[in-house]
């Protein structure tokens, strides 16, 4: 998912993306989802989340 989509897909959650970059987009997401914000950190390999919109984007 590119930047775009993911800034509509903020907007259309009820989020304000601004000038966030696509990990702060992405972290905001997965806060309001409720499932941790494991984004592209050290726990994103362990976070237990194989359904994740973000699994194949992260790191």
């Amino acid at each position: 998912m590119n930047l775009i989509e993911i800034k509509q897909l903020a907007r259309d959650r009820g989020l304000v993306p601004g000038k966030m970059r696509k990990m702060e987009l992405i972290h905001g997401l997965q806060a309001q989802e409720g499932n941790p914000q494991c984004y592209v950190t050290n726990y994103s390999q362990d976070c237990g989340q194989p359904n994740c919109l973000w699994r194949a984007d992260c790191k």
